[in-house]
């Protein structure tokens, strides 16, 4: 009890508070900003820390972390442009929200829900550190392939009227993540002989053009402007009641223990988890047919998840010292240049430092809450622009992120690429989202997959004698065929009301 007054003393001592804020607030910008995700504004950070005592330099990172994670959700709802890949999935119902006039309800439950799922996770790493971790520690490469594979099962989910143009989809962002240079065996695939794609196409980089461009060629057009800017300009800055609040607190528990149990496992992250969590908030939903049409439960179940992965990450990261996405590693290289070295001696050696960063998470979260409530009634302003100059600024925001990204002109061109052929999927009624879920889950899953295999002598009974594994694939395998019998059921249903 002791040590955890000092490390609060600690934590709450001005200059520590004041790290925190600052850090989360330049997450906020950076996670906002499609391209400027909060790994970079981690990595710029990491110097700054270098003067600094160990618990404000353990806040600034921590809250730059939590800050660039809760950020994509506000380019997601107001542009339908994710900020980060763990906002891909709140563009699906908080775009359509912002298009209804309902922008600033959907920032202020994303955020809530963000809170909310972070505090979350923070109880669970305190009181099961231990426990998780050593649940976690027990997937290798078959359970973490499994764990995948049912993620990618929820493309059935996310393709709206039809299985096969979801899956499709899906498949199209699997091989575009194939492309570059193999990472296990180091031999180039696809790239044609260019030098630029060797190196593959940036997660990134594809979102920004998958999202962005067809919206600047939209705008740009002038379809549906004058409408648009008329429904935008009567845009009011109305925040979620606290009575709508707590009847989606069940949702935001199950969300936030999901995203939590996704953190723990070194190697998914905070898109996985989203994309999970939305299918799950669609599943259990009684109005399936209002998802993607801007239910709110579908901003809050994503938000939930992802910000509850950064308590999960910390769980194999304090007590195995293993990083769960890049972000989290150089979270770890920021404490181990202070002297922490996070592994199962940890909390003998280090308890003040380790509960100092328990009341940082908690003082980000709490900037996290004011500093977007303060500036909701500024971001909605942002959907009175006229489209055409919307759509300009966007424009030269996305050619920014996409060359910041790898500082490579061939990254521009791909962007502009890609957001060409997404105009043209959208133009068919092709969904873009298992574009990107498959392209989020693409390298994990393949590298799994291979992994098992070299491990098993190329047997796959690995994934056989694995129960953990087992139950995953069963579970995707129960999504795909109850997806398809409810839509061949709707499909039946149609033909007797037409005939």
């Amino acid at each position: 009890m002791d040590m955890f007054l000092n490390a609060a003393l600690l934590a709450l001592d001005p200059w520590a508070i004041g790290a925190v804020g600052f850090g989360t607030f330049i997450g906020l910008v950076f996670g906002s900003i499609p391209g400027l995700t909060f790994t970079v504004a981690l990595a710029l950070a990491l110097p700054v820390t270098f003067a600094m005592d160990s618990v404000p330099a353990t806040g600034l990172l921590l809250g730059t972390y939590i800050g660039g994670m809760t950020g994509g959700s506000v380019s997601a709802i107001l542009l339908g442009i994710p900020g980060t890949p763990s906002a891909a999935a709140t563009v699906m119902d908080g775009h359509p929200m912002a298009k209804r006039g309902q922008a600033s309800i959907a920032l202020g439950a994303a955020v809530v829900a963000s809170v909310f799922g972070g505090i979350f996770s923070l109880a669970v790493m305190i009181v099961s550190v231990n426990l998780v971790s050593r649940l976690a520690i027990g997937f290798g490469p078959a359970e973490i392939f499994a764990l995948v594979v049912f993620g990618l099962s929820t493309i059935c989910g996310l393709c709206g009227g039809s299985i096969l143009k979801g899956l499709i989809s899906g498949v199209v962002g699997l091989m575009v993540m194939t492309v570059g240079m193999d990472q296990i065996e180091g031999v180039p695939r696809m790239t044609f002989g260019s030098i630029g794609l060797m190196s593959g196409v940036s997660l990134l980089v594809a979102m920004i053009g998958l999202f962005a461009v067809p919206f600047i060629i939209e705008a740009s057009a002038g379809d549906g402007g004058g409408q648009g800017a008329g429904r935008m300009a009567r845009i009011r800055a109305d925040l979620p009641g606290l009575r709508l609040l707590l009847s989606k607190a069940w949702l935001m528990v199950r969300c936030s223990a999901l995203g939590t149990g996704i953190g723990a496992i070194p190697g998914t992250g905070g898109a996985i988890a989203s994309f999970l969590a939305y299918d799950h908030a669609r599943r259990t939903s009684a109005d399936k047919a209002s998802f993607g049409q801007g239910n709110l439960d579908g901003v809050i179940a994503p938000e939930a998840a992802n910000n509850a992965v950064t308590g999960g990450t910390l769980i194999p990261l304090l007590s195995l010292g293993i990083p769960g996405d890049p972000a989290t590693a150089i979270v770890l290289a920021g404490l181990m240049i202070h002297g922490i070295s996070p592994g199962p001696a940890l909390f003998m050696n280090h308890a003040t430092e380790v509960y100092g960063m328990y009341v940082a998470v908690v003082i980000a979260y709490l900037w996290v809450l004011a500093l977007q409530l303060a500036g909701i009634r500024l971001f909605v302003h942002v959907l009175k622009i006229p489209r055409e100059l919307l759509a300009a600024g966007v424009l030269v925001l996305c050619l920014i992120g996409a060359w910041s990204v790898r500082n490579s002109v061939f990254d521009i061109y791909a962007m502009g690429i890609i957001g060409v052929a997404a105009y043209v999927l959208v133009a068919l009624r092709v969904p873009i989202t298992p574009i990107i879920l498959g392209m989020v889950l693409g390298p994990t899953i393949e590298n799994e997959f291979r992994t098992a295999l070299m491990l098993s002598g190329g047997s796959a009974d690995i994934f056989l004698h694995s129960p953990i594994a087992l139950l995953f694939l069963g579970l995707a395998a129960l999504v795909i065929v109850l997806q398809a019998v409810g839509e061949i059921r709707l499909r039946a249903s149609q033909q007797k009301v037409n005939a």
